[in-house]
C-alpha cells in the first residue's frame, strides 16, 4: 500500500505575490532509494509514483481521491504566516 503526502503550496520566496497557494497538493512518498545510474550517474529509482504530483482545489477534495483510491494519506499542516511590519522611516533611524 502507498502512501502520500497532501499539503498546501507554499508562498514562492522570490515573489511577493501568492499564485496558487490555496491549492493543495498530493505527492506520494519514495517507495524506494534513489540510486545513481551506472552509465550518467543521474539518481533515479523504479519507482514512478515518485514523479506524481496530484493538486486540488480544497483539502476535502483531496482527502476523498485519497480514500476513494485506498491511499494512505497524511496531511502536512500549512505553516502560519507571520507579517513583519515596518514602516519606511525605520530605514533612516
Amino acid at each position: 500500500m502507498s502512501t502520500a503526502r497532501i499539503y498546501q503550496r507554499p508562498k514562492n520566496a522570490m515573489q511577493s505575490g501568492r499564485f496558487r497557494t490555496d491549492r493543495w497538493v498530493l505527492e506520494f512518498d519514495p517507495a524506494e532509494r534513489q540510486r545513481p545510474d551506472p552509465l550518467t550517474g543521474w539518481a533515479g529509482s523504479g519507482d514512478t509514483r515518485a514523479q506524481l504530483r496530484l493538486n486540488f482545489p480544497t483539502l476535502d477534495a483531496a482527502r476523498e481521491y485519497a480514500e476513494r483510491e485506498g491511499i494512505a494519506y497524511h496531511v502536512v499542516p500549512a505553516p502560519t504566516r507571520t507579517l513583519k511590519l515596518q514602516a519606511y522611516a525605520d530605514n533612516f533611524r
